[in-house]
């Protein structure tokens, strides 16, 4: 593995310890660039707790890395309390089946 592979996948797990629920997708909260990013950060607000997007979408070097450590290829990549849960699809389903507001709910507890 590259030095610089190795310093990108250690930026992102940094970013995964530090952030409760993060979303690496194309364009940020303010001005998302994409619709599922879009999508992705609305499926957010309604639950009401903080999270945080990353932009990643002309930074192929740190999208590669990150398909390759979650083995999902495409964005948004969605983390939650530190664990991998891919995307609004993922999530949607979790909803309906009621796992995802438990789920938060512990991830905000522990902080």
């Amino acid at each position: 593995m590259s030095d610089s592979i190795q310093t990108i996948e250690g930026t992102i797990k940094k970013e995964i310890q530090e952030n409760p629920i993060l979303i690496y997708g194309k364009g940020t909260k303010e001005a998302p660039r994409c619709g599922f990013t879009l999508e992705t950060i609305q499926f957010f607000e309604k639950y009401g707790h903080p999270y945080t997007v990353i932009d990643v979408l002309n930074d192929m070097p740190k999208r590669e890395v990150l398909s390759k450590m979650t083995n999902w290829p495409t964005l948004p990549k969605v983390f939650i309390g530190g664990e991998f849960y891919g995307d609004t699809d993922i999530l949607d389903e979790m909803e309906k089946k009621g796992e995802v507001k438990p789920l938060l709910d512990r991830v905000f507890q522990k902080k």
